[in-house]
């Protein structure tokens, strides 16, 4: 019993559980922006999530508290996370191929690595590690390409490339600020707050760039809003949490996001009728996984030394 409890605690559990929700966005967001745009939606999603966090805490005293103690932290990590590295998404996967965005956003655990290398003391890159990271990046293009195939075309294109590597970038600082500067910071409090009012920059940004969807939406709207929304609050809590663990760094977690589009893809098999397997994706797949083996090798190498 204490070993099976254990397991449901342990970082490795927790990581991969907190990727399957996220595998899960892909196709609720598609079908929920055939009737929101992508701003507004974002931003109604990430404001209800963190409305969630909040009533699941259930303090609003010790909530508030904290939010006095740390709000510049909290509105430095909201704006980061979720205003800038959420509009760098959004804009940059309008003007690049599908594939491309998958690949280029898929490669994001190589760009957190980096920028752990630099800010934190105790994550500098290995070989181990880079190797890891680079055979998963491969999984990513086999799938991608197997796919789309990848056309630059125009400008535009370079420019949406630019965006998505700068998203990467802000996910790789976002990360490292919540496992640095961890001490007196619940990582609910930290996940709600940021949530909140990341969502609430990103829809008054939509007022003036969208206008104001009222509706009237079908159930399958609410349906998908609801679901992305209790993803997102349960995804970020739980990542948040893992961040702030000691002796947790912040590269080798992040690897496990390379579950989230083979994850992503085996789930549009079984949902979508029109996607079926295919050679290419397993063989990516495939790749991916061994990534994984490599990781969890150098995760227990870590812990040993």
């Amino acid at each position: 019993m204490a070993n099976k409890q254990n397991i449901l605690k342990s970082t490795t559990f927790l990581a991969i559980i907190a990727c399957l929700l996220w595998s899960t966005a892909f196709v609720n967001v598609k079908i929920g922006l055939r009737y929101n745009s992508p701003f507004q939606f974002a931003g109604i999603r990430f404001m209800i999530s963190g409305i969630l966090l909040f009533i699941y805490i259930g303090k609003p005293k010790s909530v508030i508290q904290e939010i006095k103690a740390y709000w510049k932290f909290i509105l430095l990590l909201s704006f980061l996370q979720f205003f800038v590295q959420y509009s760098f998404f959004y804009l940059g996967m309008t003007y690049v191929p599908s594939a491309l965005g998958a690949m280029i956003i898929g490669s994001s655990p190589l760009f957190i690595a980096v920028v752990a290398h630099f800010w934190m003391h105790n994550d500098k890159m290995t070989f181990i590690k880079i190797s890891s990271i680079f055979i998963g990046i491969t999984g990513i293009a086999i799938i991608s390409l197997g796919r789309t195939k990848v056309e630059i075309k125009d400008n535009l294109e370079f420019l949406g490339i630019g965006l998505l590597l700068a998203n990467n970038i802000v996910s790789g600082i976002s990360n490292v600020l919540v496992s640095k500067y961890r001490k007196g910071r619940s990582p609910l409090v930290l996940s709600s707050t940021t949530l909140f009012i990341g969502g609430l920059m990103l829809f008054v940004v939509a007022i003036p760039l969208e206008g104001i969807n009222r509706g009237p939406f079908p159930a399958e709207y609410y349906f998908t809003l609801g679901w992305l929304s209790f993803l997102s609050a349960a995804a970020f809590a739980i990542w948040f949490t893992l961040l702030q663990r000691p002796g947790v760094k912040v590269s080798l977690l992040n690897i496990w996001k390379f579950l989230i589009p083979a994850i992503g893809a085996a789930l549009s098999w079984i949902i979508i009728s029109e996607e079926q397997p295919d050679l290419i994706s397993i063989v990516g797949m495939s790749v991916i996984t061994l990534s994984l083996v490599i990781l969890n090798y150098a995760n227990r190498k870590a812990q040993k030394n």
